[in-house]
């Protein structure tokens, strides 16, 4: 199957290029500034800017399936961004006649009341939902792995601060995934014919906490995290608090963190399990590994 990922060069992207060349797929990477040597030998690179209507010019051209990365944290005006990137690949997709796209969304525990990064990746769902293509939605909460934002906060903190006097969203339930499943996951589908059309709910075995996130992480570490809740802090605070203990952008951890005030937990009734069957890193050894190769 000839495969486009439109956000190759990304931290789940790099990753899903490999997986999808050692399926057996013709893989076709598209980045804004993608080189030869960012990938294995056989990846065809397609450069151009979703922001430059003009270098999209033949995208999807002989594609059976694509996914959908891209989000835009680091800008201000990122919901503006993602509706309008969103719409662009739609019309090519759709006017190439790919078949499918794979999106990878977030998990959202109160779909009345989400933040505005959750809120974007739910247009951005609406919108790809319109093309002329079967849409298959992957909803993950926190992705444990090097080179992941969220993980990096999480790592950075438990680094920096031995005693920490942090929001009460810490003790929010979690479910996170290891990058390896949620990769796994997110080839799985293109065989499975089920999945055309739908929305699943990607993540461990295991329910976790932001706390217990942090105390495992520092277990693993071979240090110790003394973790101290106060209700004060607003998201905007906790972003700010964060910009002081993180190498994480502001930009990026302050959507985040407003992301965290409501559970983020697999749904039983859109669980991916039960029809991508694989055998789920439990997340002590999800967080293991990705402290190896960081």
């Amino acid at each position: 199957m000839r495969v486009l990922v439109v956000g190759a060069t990304g931290f789940v992207g790099g990753r899903l290029v490999d997986a999808l060349l050692a399926a057996d797929h013709e893989v076709v990477a598209f980045s804004r500034s993608a080189s030869r040597a960012s990938f294995p030998e056989g990846v065809e690179i397609f450069e151009g800017d979703l922001g430059d209507p003009s270098s999209l010019e033949g995208l999807c051209e002989g594609v059976d399936a694509a996914y959908y990365l891209i989000h835009s944290l680091t800008a201000e005006n990122f919901a503006e961004l993602d509706r309008t990137y969103a719409r662009r690949f739609r019309e090519r997709a759709s006017a190439a006649g790919v078949n499918r796209v794979v999106y990878l969304s977030g998990i959202s525990g109160d779909e009345r009341d989400l933040s505005p990064h959750l809120a974007s990746r739910r247009e951005v769902e609406s919108v790809l939902e319109a093309g002329e293509f079967d849409l298959t939605v992957l909803r993950a909460a926190i992705i444990i792995g090097a080179g992941s934002a969220s993980f990096r906060i999480v790592d950075d903190l438990t680094d920096r601060l031995p005693v920490m006097t942090v929001p009460t969203w810490v003790r929010t339930p979690c479910q996170p995934i290891g990058i390896e499943d949620a990769v796994a996951y997110l080839v799985g589908v293109l065989n499975v014919e089920e999945t055309r059309g739908d929305i699943y709910d990607i993540g461990a075995p295991t329910v976790w906490s932001y706390e217990s996130l942090l105390e495992l992480t520092a277990d693993e570490k071979g240090t110790r995290v003394l973790i101290v809740p106060v209700p004060i802090m607003s998201p905007e605070l906790s972003s700010h608090w964060l910009r002081l203990t993180t190498d994480v952008q502001y930009a990026i951890a302050r959507p985040l963190v407003e992301s965290m005030r409501h559970p983020v937990t697999v749904d039983s009734g859109r669980d991916i399990q039960e029809v991508v069957p694989i055998e789920r890193t439990p997340v002590e050894e999800a967080v293991r590994r990705a402290l190896a190769e960081g």
